[in-house]
């Protein structure tokens, strides 16, 4: 228990610090390689952020679809999809610490790493009662023009033989 404590007063305390230590990276960087070339850096890795992002995004948007497709559970591929969210806004923030942890988060090695020790503290939560991921085209109703009217409704009140009412629950 004073393990999980420990960590939780160390956060406040790293956020502090962060800001510090990546201004003592621009001073290290800017003295080996020059100002400029330290602000090109940055605007790099910015510009890298963004592309990492819009091409790995694709690709995890692509497995999460086949994942519940096939009936799986696509948590890990979510989980996947937020950590280059994350990467990627590590990458976009000026600083060469906050680019390195975001260019690790890039690695799928890396995200499986922190998957594995996250999974356990998240639950995935469902509301179909079979407990798995399903398609329920069975389910969509295509209502034409005149079946539905704000005004109408407000007239009359409900309309018990409307398309709405048709629907029949598992």
């Amino acid at each position: 228990m004073i393990g999980k404590d420990l960590r939780i007063s160390l956060l406040p305390l790293f956020l502090l610090a962060l800001p510090l230590l990546e201004i003592a990276g621009f001073v290290v960087v800017g003295r080996e390689v020059g100002a400029l070339a330290t602000v090109g850096l940055v605007l790099a890795s910015s510009f890298a952020g963004v592309l990492l992002l819009r091409q790995q995004g694709f690709g995890v948007m692509t497995r999460i679809r086949a994942e519940m497709a096939a009936g799986r559970d696509p948590s890990g591929q979510l989980a996947h999809g937020a950590m280059i969210v994350v990467a990627a806004v590590l990458l976009i923030i000026p600083g060469f610490i906050t680019d390195i942890v975001g260019l690790l988060l890039f690695l799928p090695p890396v995200r499986d790493l922190a998957w594995s020790r996250l999974k356990g503290r998240i639950v995935v939560a469902s509301n179909f009662s079979t407990g798995g991921f399903r398609r329920q085209r069975d389910k969509v109703i295509d209502l034409g023009d005149g079946d539905y009217s704000r005004e109408d409704d407000l007239k009359r009140g409900p309309d018990h033989n409307s398309p709405w009412r048709r629907l029949k629950d598992d």
